[in-house]
């Protein structure tokens, strides 16, 4: 490619790179799509829980940025499917060649390379693309413990965080229950009361066991799932 652009000047130049990625872009988008179909059952999108892999400040951003400043895409590839590699290989190196046309080809080439690798990454586990977060996105305190947590070699800050809320949640479930539950037997009203204070409580308690012995399925939760939820009777 690179040897094609000398024979034109540098306006000509920018003007074929970003013809070039803005056809690939479209081309990858269209073809990306059909990815995003295990995410769809009976016509309905799950709502997806809310990751931090599309920020950029997030740590697939700030390895691609020191991917392509070391021109070493092998800093990506643990994100991506190895039936993947393929695609974010060839993207990295049109990155890499683009960024050296100067610096609105740099920042056009890198946001293109971005904008793959996240796309590719959140399409790998069912998730939509949804396009770059800004830096500074509110993750609420898990994520940023889970993370400091790795940087630290310490897990101790995340286990009370989470057991503190666990605790808090329980009681405030376990409370709404038990201070209905007493209600005499012709008192209808009092025992829907009862029953919706209750449901909730052991839902709850349900669902903190499962995850607590279940095991992590990424950012999102697998259809299987799903569909045990849905088909959890009623108490």
């Amino acid at each position: 490619m690179e040897n094609a652009l000398r024979h034109f000047n540098r306006p000509m130049m920018l003007a074929l790179a970003l013809l070039v990625m803005v056809t690939e872009r479209v081309i990858s988008y269209c073809f990306g799509l059909e990815r995003l179909l295990p995410g769809i059952e009976g016509g309905v999108l799950f709502a997806w829980a809310i990751g931090h892999c599309d920020t950029l400040d997030g740590p697939v951003i700030k390895l691609a940025r020191k991917a392509l400043e070391t021109e070493n895409v092998n800093h990506v590839l643990p994100w991506v499917r190895p039936e993947d590699e393929h695609e974010i290989r060839h993207a990295f190196q049109h990155a890499v060649s683009v960024r050296k046309l100067g610096p609105s080809a740099r920042e056009l080439a890198d946001t293109h390379f971005f904008e793959t690798l996240v796309r590719v990454h959140r399409a790998s586990e069912g998730a939509p693309y949804t396009g770059l977060k800004p830096a500074g996105a509110d993750l609420g305190p898990a994520v940023p413990a889970a993370d400091k947590a790795l940087e630290d070699g310490s897990v101790e800050t995340v286990v009370k965080l989470l057991t503190d809320a666990v605790r808090a949640g329980v009681h405030r479930h376990f409370h709404a229950a038990v201070s209905r539950r007493h209600f005499a037997v012709d008192d209808v009203a009092a025992g829907r009361e009862y029953v919706e204070a209750y449901v909730p409580y052991v839902h709850y308690v349900e669902q903190l066991w499962d995850t607590a012995t279940g095991a992590a399925h990424g950012h999102y939760p697998e259809h299987g799932a799903q569909e045990h939820e849905h088909a959890a009777p009623v108490h």
